[in-house]
C-alpha cells in the first residue's frame, strides 16, 4: 500500500465544508464509542449499523458519504480491538481504554464519495457536505495508477493547510544487487548511531535547534486572551514549528534508512522499548528528539522493499559485553572507551555495535562467524527478534 499526499487549494467556503466533514467524522466515531460502552458485546458490524441510525437522526451526519461514516466507525472499532488485544496480551500499565476524540483532523472516503479528474490534477468530493472540486499540487504522478487501485482518499487538516492523501493498493518491490555487507547499529544520543565498522552518524537534534523560536511562540500564545483570534493565530504559528520538526525528523529517518538498507544485505539493530526509556525524565526529551522508533520502522519497510534482512536483537548488556571474548566489563555512562583484559580496546559504541551484529548473525544461523569477516549476503527479508521462533515471526 502506497500513500501519496498532495496539498490542495480551494476557496474558503470549501475549507469550511472540509472542517464540517471532519467534525461529522469525529461525532460518529465518538457516538460509536459511547454505543460500545453502553453495549460491551457489540461487534464491528453493529457499529456499521449504528452509522445508518445516526444518519437518520442527525441531518449533518446524513450529509456525509455513507462510506465515510463507515470509516469513522472503523476508527472506533480499531481503538476497541486494540484495547482488547492489549488485555489479552496482558500488557503492563495502561491498556489503552478507548476515549472520546477531541481534535480530529481528517475524514476518510473509501471507493465512493469522490471522483478523480481525467488529468489527475483535481478531485471532486461528491457528498452533500458541499466540498466540491479541490486542486492538487504535488510531485507524485497518479497517471501510473488506475482509479480502482485507489482504495482510500483522506482529507487531512494541518497547521499549514489542507492535504489530500491517496491510499493505492500496490506491492512495491525493487531489485538491487547484493553487497555482501553486514552491519550492526548501536543507537545513541551523542551520535544518532554507531555501526560495527566504526562509522558514526551525527544526531541532528531538530527539536533542540528549534527550541528558541518555539519558546518565543509559546510565550506569545500564553499572552493572548483565551478565545481571541490573536490567540488562534499564535497557536497556528506554534503548530507550524512543531510540524516542521516532525517533517525534518521523518525526512532524516527515511533518507538514512534507505541508505543503510541499500548498502548492506543484513542490518542488525537493538529492539529498544522507547516507551519505557522516555520514563527517565532526564533523557526523555533527547530520546524523543532522536526518533529511534521511526528510524526502525523505515528500516523494516525498506528491508521488505529491497529484499534485505533486518534483525532486532535484545539490547541487554550490549554496552558491557566484550565483542572479542564475550566477558562482561562493567562501565558507567561516562566511560566512553571499552577496555577488556583480553586486549580489546574500542570505542564504547563501536564495541556495542559489533556485539549487536554478532547476536544478529547467531540468530539467522551464522553461529561462530566473526563480525569483522562476515560478508555473505542474506536472502530472507524478514525482520526478526532474538529468542523467538523464526517461522512464527514470518507468519505474523
Amino acid at each position: 500500500m502506497l500513500v501519496f499526499e498532495f496539498k490542495t487549494y480551494a476557496k474558503s467556503a470549501q475549507f469550511v465544508a472540509i472542517d464540517e466533514a471532519i467534525r461529522a467524522t469525529q461525532f460518529i466515531r465518538n457516538k460509536c464509542i459511547r454505543y460500545w460502552m453502553d453495549n460491551p458485546k457489540v461487534s464491528k458490524y453493529d457499529l456499521n449499523k449504528q452509522c445508518a441510525i445516526l444518519a437518520a437522526q442527525f441531518p449533518f451526519a446524513n450529509n456525509l458519504n455513507s462510506m465515510a461514516r463507515q470509516s469513522a466507525a472503523e476508527r472506533a472499532w480499531a481503538a476497541i480491538s486494540r484495547f482488547y488485544d492489549n488485555c489479552k496480551k496482558k500488557v503492563l500499565g495502561l491498556k489503552g481504554f478507548p476515549s472520546f476524540q477531541k481534535d480530529n483532523r481528517s475524514v476518510e472516503y473509501k471507493t465512493t464519495g469522490w471522483k478523480l479528474a481525467e488529468d489527475r490534477k483535481s478531485i471532486v468530493i461528491t457528498d452533500k457536505i458541499g466540498i466540491g472540486r479541490l486542486k492538487l499540487k504535488g510531485t507524485r504522478d497518479l497517471n501510473f495508477y488506475q482509479p480502482d487501485q485507489i482504495k482510500r482518499v483522506r482529507l487531512v487538516k494541518r497547521a499549514n493547510g489542507y492535504y489530500v492523501q491517496f491510499c493505492i493498493s500496490v506491492d512495491r518491490e525493487e531489485t538491487i544487487l547484493p553487497t555482501k555487507n553486514t552491519i550492526g547499529l548501536d543507537m545513541g544520543l551523542n551520535h544518532f548511531y554507531t555501526d560495527s565498522n566504526g562509522e558514526q552518524v551525527e544526531n541532528p537534534r531538530f527539536y533542540c535547534q528549534a527550541q528558541k523560536s518555539m519558546k518565543r511562540s509559546q510565550r506569545l500564545v500564553s499572552r493572548k486572551v483565551k478565545g481571541s483570534s490573536n490567540r488562534r493565530k499564535a497557536r497556528i504559528q506554534l503548530s507550524r514549528i512543531h510540524l516542521k520538526i516532525s517533517r525534518q525528523r521523518k525526512d532524516h529517518a527515511i533518507k538514512l534508512a534507505r541508505c543503510v538498507i541499500q548498502s548492506n544485505d543484513l542490518v542488525v539493530y537493538e529492539n529498544l522499548s522507547v516507551r519505557n526509556m522516555v520514563k527517565d525524565h532526564c533523557l526523555a526529551k533527547s530520546i524523543s528528539d532522536a526518533g529511534w522508533y521511526q528510524f526502525r520502522v523505515w528500516l523494516e519497510y525498506f528491508g521488505k522493499v529491497f529484499g534485505r534482512a533486518t534483525v532486532a536483537v535484545n539490547p541487554a548488556y550490549t554496552s558491557q559485553e566484550c565483542s572479542s571474548c564475550g566477558v562482561i566489563v562493567k562501565k558507567s555512562l561516562s566511560t566512553r572507551t571499552h577496555v577488556c583484559q583480553c586486549g580489546c580496546v574500542l570505542d564504547r559504541d563501536e564495541n556495542a555495535a559489533i556485539v549487536i551484529l554478532n547476536r544478529g548473525l547467531s540468530t539467522v544461523g551464522h553461529t561462530g562467524r566473526s563480525a569483522l569477516d562476515a560478508g555473505n549476503a542474506w536472502e530472507d527479508p524478514i525482520s526478526t527478534s532474538v529468542g523467538e521462533n523464526l517461522l512464527e515471526q514470518i507468519e505474523s
